[in-house]
This record gives structure tokens, C-alpha cells and sequence, in this order.
């Protein structure tokens, strides 16, 4: 791409969050929030997919690489450094509630967590870094999941509202850009991760999950109205996760059922937050799965008049689905099911690489909602190598990126509206599904393993060169 496709200002930047990189989980007063109490390696997979998870730690049988993670907390000024000398426009990241409220129903917000994320935006502002801020990304307090029972419980829209207007109050000449919920619409298929629960049986899954979800968009509206109330010129947007479905074959029913599930996966979420309203397939889609979602007077006026100013969305994958399907069918490693696509190459992780569907997911969400558009997660989990020499030649991770970044290109051509990038993991930070170091998205590597074993040295890989590159061009020297 050697002609300038991306706008004046796009926004090229990383992302990350708090739960996966900051630390400090045990510091400056912050109470213990989910993801401290789920294990590294396999054995989160398993609780992530269980029913009746009792939310304690077990120290003597599991690790729980989150307490730690690559201690942002304490080097913030060092990685916010390495940030700008990439270039970043924006530096996606999310803030802790239970580091602001350490239980989640506090009235008074602790002073000492306000503060940290004083310091961690006057040094973003110092490089001219423009922070991209998700309120609530994987973290829910623990005492708002033990005691409540996590987002089915009405009592948390009330919790987020303190929350999300101590922190528009607070930060109202530092943050312009904020998202409410991390990938909202994950929580069917994880709503441990995003809706603090695990479910109380499979068969009530679906119940508990719409319920909760109901509770977030009524939270997400009023958060949207609030911040544009106390922050006049914030944009606030959505965040989703994207996942084109493709239909495995030309036969009929496996179309509708790709259709089917794409419209539920994708497009659900996003309508109520954009369009204000539950989509119109979701009378017949509750009725048939005999879910009931209790609501109070005047949440489908707060829905309707808080919608967001924009999208955003992560990308990692496409999935490829048909109506019947063996176990052996299944592909290997997706998170949100389907069947093995042959045309497509996976990752480490089993995480099938589909750079073209990137622009098919951006055309189908600028051509169904018609506001602009932000990629907010995108990259490939690896393990790295450091060479005797010391350097860690990534260039499978550079391939990846440039690819799903000329296919952005190819969808602005197109007409798409997109006003920025963050890469996921813009610096080695802890996996989110599986706990691991090794796991490894960034540009920086950090020296810190999944034995618990390393320095946190930071090191920079072939891609902070070539990301640097990418941003000093906007986007037109990939190679």
C-alpha cells in the first residue's frame, strides 16, 4: 500500500487491559476483582466452559499470573516511553473498578486508585498520546460477584453508575475517548469473563446471560448520557467481539444457519447499542429458547436515548459453521465454535487467520450501522525465540499485521468509515483465556514466564520497528 488510504489523524495505537498487565493487584488500596481469582494454564479454560465456579483462590494448586502481570503499575513511565517512540496516536487501556472501588458498592471512591491513573494520563498527554478508556473490561469486582451475584443482579446498573461518573467526573480534561463494555457480546458464550457469574447450570445459561446482558445495556446507556453530560465532545462507543460467519457450503440450511448465528453473535449487541433497540429477531429467538428477561419501566427509554457515537471491535478470527456437525468437524482451537475452515491457516493457539475477514467485518458493520468504526483488538498470540544476539525476529507476527492492515485499507477504499487501530497486546502482557505469559501478542518483550520465573526486562522485538514504520506513514509502507 504505497498511496494514502487512512485519514489525517487516524488514530494507529496499541491496546491492553488492566487486568492482563497492570499488577499491583495487592497496592494502593484496590480490592480484589475476577480475574485474581482465575488460575494460569489449562485449568482456566475449564472454569471458563464449568457451571458453580466458587470464586476462592487455591495457591497451593495453581498460579494466578494476573496479581503480577507485567507490573504497569510500577513502570508505567518506562512502557508509555517505548509507546511513543513507536508513535502511538492512542494507547487503548482499561481501568480497574476495584482498584476506584475496592468492594464495587462503595459510596466513596478510593482516593489512592484515582490518583495512579492521574499519573498514568499526564503521561500519556506528555507524548501527545490520546487515551482510548474501557470502564469495565474482564474486571468486576469479587465482592460484586460473591455478594450479588455478579451482572444478573439488578444492584450492579446502580454500582456502575457510581463508578462510570467518578471517573468521567475526574478524568473530564484528560479522557475524550471511552468504552463501556469489553467484547459485551462474548458473555453468552464466557459470561464468567464479562458478566461475573458462572452460570448455576448449563440449562440455565442462556437465561442468566440475556438477563445480565440486559442489566449492561441499560448501565452502557446511562453511562453514554452521563459522559455527555459531564464531558461535552466525549465520544463514547461499543465495544464488541467480530467473527464473519461463514456458511461451510452452498446447501440452504447450512446458509440460514450461518445467518442465523452471525446475526446473533454480531449483531445482537451492537443493535441495542447503536440502533437503540432490541433487534427485531429477538422476540422469536427468546420465545424458542424460553428466556423471560425481567425489565423496569423506562430501561427501553434509556436504551433508546443513550446509543453510542461509535463502534469498536476486536478481530481475531472468522468462523466458518454448518447446521449438523461431528465432534470431529469442530475446529481446533476457535473460541466461538464452528467447524475447521481448509482454506485458512492457524495460529499457535489454534486460532484460525483470516485477514480478509477483517474487511468483510468492517464492511458488514458500516453497512448495517453507518457510524464510524474502530479496530480495537488484532494480533497474533506467538511464542517468541530470543536469538543469541538478543534479538527476536517476529516476522510472523509482522506478516500478520500487514496483511490484516492492508485489508483495513482495502475496506476505507471501499468506503468504510475507520477512525483508528490498536493491536492487541502492544507489549507482552498475561493471556486472557488461558493465563499464560507465553502467549506472547506484543511488540515489547517482557521477560517474564509462565513458571513465574524472569526479570521483566523489557526488549524490543523486529515489529516495534516495523509498527513504528507503519504509523510514521500512515499506513502506506507495510512492508
Amino acid at each position: 500500500m504505497t498511496e494514502q488510504v487512512f485519514k489525517d489523524g487516524f488514530l494507529w495505537g496499541g491496546a491492553t487491559a488492566a487486568n492482563q498487565f497492570e499488577g499491583g493487584y495487592d497496592e494502593g488500596g484496590r480490592g480484589l476483582n475476577l480475574a485474581d481469582v482465575l488460575p494460569g494454564g489449562k485449568a482456566r479454560l475449564k472454569l471458563l466452559a464449568s457451571s458453580g465456579f466458587d470464586f476462592e483462590m487455591d495457591t497451593d494448586k495453581y498460579s494466578y499470573p494476573n496479581h503480577e502481570g507485567i507490573d504497569f503499575y510500577n513502570r508505567y513511565k518506562e512502557d508509555i516511553a517505548l509507546f511513543a517512540e513507536m508513535g502511538f496516536k492512542v494507547f487503548r487501556m482499561s481501568i480497574a473498578w476495584s482498584r476506584i472501588f475496592p468492594n464495587g458498592d462503595e459510596l466513596e471512591p478510593n482516593e489512592e486508585g484515582l490518583a495512579f491513573y492521574d499519573r498514568v494520563f499526564d503521561e500519556l498527554a506528555k507524548y501527545d498520546i490520546e487515551p482510548l478508556v474501557t470502564i469495565a473490561h474482564y474486571e468486576t469486582p469479587l465482592h460484586l460477584i460473591k455478594e450479588y451475584g455478579g451482572w444478573k443482579n439488578r444492584k450492579l446498573v446502580e454500582f456502575f453508575d457510581r463508578y462510570a461518573e467518578t471517573l468521567f467526573t475526574r478524568y473530564k480534561d484528560k479522557v475524550k475517548y471511552w468504552l463501556t463494555f469489553n467484547e459485551i457480546n462474548g458473555a453468552t458464550h464466557m459470561p464468567l469473563f464479562g458478566l461475573g457469574f458462572s452460570p448455576e447450570s448449563p440449562e440455565t445459561r442462556l437465561q442468566e446471560s440475556f438477563q445480565g446482558l440486559h442489566h449492561q445495556f441499560v448501565a452502557s446507556a446511562r453511562a453514554v448520557k452521563k459522559a455527555h453530560e459531564i464531558i461535552p465532545g466525549s465520544q463514547v462507543g461499543c465495544m464488541l467481539i467480530y467473527a464473519p460467519v461463514y456458511s461451510f457450503d452452498s446447501n440452504p440450511d447450512n446458509v440460514m444457519h450461518a445467518r442465523q448465528e452471525a446475526d446473533l453473535f454480531n449483531f445482537f449487541c451492537g443493535d441495542v447499542h447503536v440502533r437503540g433497540a432490541y433487534p427485531y429477531f429477538a422476540d422469536r429467538y427468546f420465545e424458542e429458547n424460553e428466556i423471560s428477561i425481567e425489565m423496569e419501566d423506562g430501561d427501553l427509554e434509556t436504551i433508546q436515548e443513550g446509543t453510542v457515537d461509535f463502534i469498536s471491535f476486536s478481530y481475531y478470527m472468522s468462523r466458518t459453521d454448518k447446521k449438523e456437525k461431528t465432534p470431529e468437524e469442530l475446529g481446533q482451537g476457535n473460541l466461538i465454535g464452528g467447524v475447521k475452515n481448509p482454506f485458512l491457516e492457524a495460529s499457535d493457539w489454534g486460532w484460525e487467520i483470516d485477514p480478509v475477514g477483517l474487511r468483510i467485518a468492517l464492511n458488514e458493520l458500516y453497512g448495517r450501522y453507518q457510524v464510524p468504526l474502530m479496530v480495537v483488538e488484532n494480533g497474533l498470540g506467538a511464542h517468541d525465540k530470543i536469538e543469541e544476539d538478543g534479538s527476536i525476529q517476529d516476522d510472523y507476527r509482522i506478516d500478520y499485521l500487514r496483511e490484516h492492515i492492508r485489508e483495513m485499507g482495502e475496506a476505507v477504499k471501499d468506503g468504510v468509515d475507520l477512525i483508528g487501530y490498536t493491536s492487541w497486546g502492544c507489549i507482552d502482557l498475561v493471556s486472557a483465556s488461558t493465563g499464560e505469559y507465553s502467549k506472547r501478542y506484543g511488540f515489547i518483550y517482557v521477560d517474564k514466564h509462565d513458571d513465574g520465573s524472569g526479570t521483566m526486562e523489557r526488549r524490543k522485538k523486529k515489529s516495534f520497528d516495523w509498527y513504528k514504520q507503519v504509523i510514521e506513514s500512515n499506513g502506506t509502507k507495510l512492508d
